[in-house]
């Protein structure tokens, strides 16, 4: 689900509308387990805790540092901090504490703050005298703290879609001077990103694509329409390196029962 917003829009505004409009979709595709929303810190806000509560959705959402959120994390004992997987050797860890979120509010309850330190690398842009760059975010389900950590950073993986829509599809310019076309345009490259995707991962059997290879393996191949018998055949070139896998995606998105 994709919004274009007019004049310039901070990624938090009506960002409660927005989740409340997606959920309701989603739930309106036949979805009817438990959700959960994951975000950076462009959605940590009030509305957008307050309706993920209202709508029983559950949520882990980066945090906004500021110094007494970073006093709560450096107040975290030594000993709590466990170490994870990374590319350097003891180069990251992660712990918990409880935390309180926009304490202004009436309905603010205290919530579970899970951090993962990492040790500055080289070509990093820290403070003088820092020791580690720390990553929180409030989270209100069960569950190991490791896990739930490593499955907040999964969320970046919306970067990557949008990437592509800017890059592999045609997001990276909006072709006119009005707003509603360029909301057209909108829909028009989200729906072109999400048949690609659907070709990868239905046709191919494959993960993350991205749009530009799907074009130039698959979508882009010079070919010949010939009919005969009252049947249509496709002729695709000779010596074309990627005409089994084309083959074998195509037969089994023709073997996808038609919904009645």
């Amino acid at each position: 689900m994709a919004r274009l917003r007019e004049g310039r829009a901070h990624s938090g505004r009506s960002a409660g509308h927005f989740l409340r409009e997606t959920v309701s979709r989603v739930r309106y595709a036949g979805a009817t387990g438990q959700l959960t929303m994951r975000a950076d810190s462009g959605f940590y806000a009030h509305s957008v805790v307050a309706m993920c509560r209202r709508l029983r959705v559950r949520y882990s959402v980066t945090v906004r540092q500021h110094r007494s959120l970073r006093a709560l994390i450096e107040a975290i004992p030594e000993d709590a901090w466990t170490p994870i997987p990374y590319w350097i050797d003891g180069g990251a860890d992660v712990a918990e504490t409880t935390y309180t979120p926009f304490k202004g509010e009436k309905d603010a309850v205290p919530v579970r703050l899970i951090v993962r330190r990492v040790r500055p690398t080289p070509g990093s842009q820290l403070s003088f005298f820092t020791t580690y760059d720390f990553h929180a975010f409030i989270i209100d389900r069960e569950g190991d703290t490791l896990t739930l950590e490593a499955d907040h950073r999964r969320h970046a993986e919306v970067e990557n879609a949008i990437r592509d829509l800017k890059h592999g599809v045609g997001l990276n310019h909006l072709p006119s001077g009005r707003f509603a076309a360029h909301g057209a345009w909108l829909a028009v490259q989200v729906m072109a990103h999400n048949l690609a995707r659907w070709t990868a991962r239905i046709g191919l059997g494959d993960g993350i694509v991205t749009t530009r290879t799907l074009r130039r393996h698959l979508f882009g191949l010079p070919g010949r329409l010939t009919r005969s018998a009252r049947r249509v055949t496709l002729h695709l070139p000779a010596r074309w390196p990627w005409a089994e896998r084309f083959l074998a995606g195509l037969e089994r998105i023709r073997a996808i029962p038609i919904a009645a």
